[in-house]
């Protein structure tokens, strides 16, 4: 992948562990040990989580401009669906951080 064709990826905290072609925005960290990945016949299974400042619209805003430019497909606020993949975030607000579940699996 080469950052310089996504700019937006270049501002981020980096990349989960788990799913290293799922980006962080800038302000989450993932929450280490956290994370799981595994291959099924069906397709990959990831669960991971991060914590961090940013707040749950900027979140989901991150998301919105970058994951189109990583072939993923928005189905809804926090859904995207890339090939045979669905990814599911959710962010919950705890007290002056936010908490976010990523979730991958096969459609």
């Amino acid at each position: 992948m080469v950052l310089a064709a996504v700019p937006a990826l270049a501002q981020g905290a980096g990349f989960l562990s788990a799913c290293d072609d799922l980006p962080l925005p800038p302000g989450l960290n993932e929450v280490a040990g956290s994370g799981l990945s595994f291959d099924t016949p069906a397709g990959r299974i990831v669960e991971a989580y991060a914590r961090g400042t940013a707040g749950p619209a900027d979140i989901l805003s991150f998301y919105a401009q970058t994951l189109p430019q990583l072939g993923w497909t928005r189905i809804g606020d926090a859904s995207y669906r890339r090939d045979l993949e669905n990814l599911l975030i959710e962010v919950r607000p705890e007290g002056r951080t936010s908490v976010v579940h990523f979730t991958i699996s096969p459609e």
